[in-house]
Order: structure tokens, then sequence, then C-alpha cells
């Protein structure tokens, strides 16, 4: 009785918090989803520059730590004038960071289309929108849902980072917990509250899969599987 009077009691502050989290990971899905589908086209285009641009892009972002892009985003731009709010930041950082990642599952996703499938478009002289719309995206949206359903929980577990620009998002709120209720309970709250957001968001994108297989009448090979998220944790 008494955890279930603290909960009740720090529930307040708890759905506050929730609210900046949930705010981040819906914010910068969207925005990663953007960025990882342009760098992901763009990859596998037959333009030479437009593919070294989009391997750069990625390699950058991959290859730098969220939270030195977060510091820079946040500390150092406005040096230059170009001021955004601790919200913005975080949604622009976790955008940019992991749709660098979906780039790859994307690229990968659509690379492992089978190449008649490919082939068969060209032979029809469908236009490059036409084929991807109709013969192409669908197959390639079931092979990376898997992929992006794993990004999307890393997402939700980066937005955790958020509390070193002063948001007082759900991390930040347990942390104030701790000090008035307890390490145990204060933790163990937050542990359950970022499971169950994470599961939300998992439960989705797996609804998402298991509908663009339906409609495909098919089911996702495990090599297709493999090679469409192997870029996602390269």
């Amino acid at each position: 009785m008494e955890l279930l009077e603290s909960l009740l009691d720090a529930w307040p502050q708890l759905w506050s918090g929730i609210q900046i989290t949930l705010g981040l990971s819906l914010g910068g899905a969207a925005l990663a989803f953007a960025v990882a589908v342009v760098l992901g086209l763009g990859a596998i285009s037959e333009v030479a520059v437009l593919r070294g641009i989009s391997r750069v892009v990625v390699e950058f972002f991959r290859g730098t730590s969220l939270v030195v892009q977060l510091f820079w985003l946040f500390f150092v731009l406005p040096q230059f004038g170009l001021r955004m709010d601790s919200m913005l930041t975080g949604i622009i950082a976790l955008g940019l960071n992991y749709g660098a990642y979906g780039a790859e599952v994307v690229r990968g996703s659509l690379n492992a289309v089978p190449k008649a499938q490919w082939e068969g478009t060209t032979a029809l002289s469908m236009s490059w929108v036409t084929k991807m719309r109709r013969i192409i995206w669908p197959q390639a949206w079931a092979l990376m849902l898997p992929g992006l359903n794993n990004l999307m929980v890393m997402l939700v577990k980066g937005t955790a980072l958020a509390l070193l620009i002063f948001l007082h998002d759900l991390t930040f709120v347990v942390d104030n917990l701790r000090r008035t209720e307890g390490t145990y309970f204060a933790f163990g709250v937050g542990f359950a509250l970022y499971y169950l957001i994470s599961l939300g968001f998992s439960s989705i994108l797996r609804a998402l899969e298991l509908r663009a297989q339906r409609k495909l009448g098919l089911k996702p090979t495990r090599a297709q599987t493999t090679k469409a998220t192997a870029g996602a944790v390269a």
C-alpha cells in the first residue's frame, strides 16, 4: 500500500516527464524516418554524387556520439546566432543520429528486394516513382520494419540524454524522485515506465510489419530480414 500511495503522489511529476519523453520519441522518430528514407534512397541512386553525399552524411552521424551532437546543437550553434529550445534540439539530434542508422536499414531493405523485381519494372518501362510506389517500396517496407522497430526502441532509450540539455524528461523526474522516495522505488518505477513506453512503440511497429506482410501475401525469409537489418548494427 505504501508503494502505491507513493506512486500516486509522484504520478503528476512522472506524467510530466512521460509527456516530454513521448514528445521526444515521436518527434525524433518522425524526423529519423524522413532522414532515413532520403539518405537510404540516395545511397542506391544511380547518381554517384548523391551516393557519395548520402554515405558521408550517414557515416558522420553514425561515427560521432549522440551526446556530442546534442551538445554541439545546444551549446555551439548559439555561438553562431542560431538558438533553439531544448525540445527542438533534442528532436533534431535524435532524428539525425537515428536517421543515419535507419538509412542503412532502408538501403539494405531495398537491396534485399529480389533482382528480378527490379528487372521487371525496367522491362515494363515504369518510371522511377511508379516502380518504387507500386513494386519495390511495398516489399522493402515489410523487410525494413523489424530493423526500424529495433531503432525505435533504441531511440526511446536515447531520449534519456535530454536531461543533459535541461529537459525535465522521465529520467530527470526519476532522478529527482530518488531524493525523496528512495533509490529502489524511483529507479524501479523508471525502469517499468521506460519498458512500457518501448513496448508500446514496438507493438505498433510489429502490427505494421504483420499488416505489410499480409498485404503482400507472404512473409519475408530469414535471409532477407537479416540482410535488411544488418546495416542498423554495422
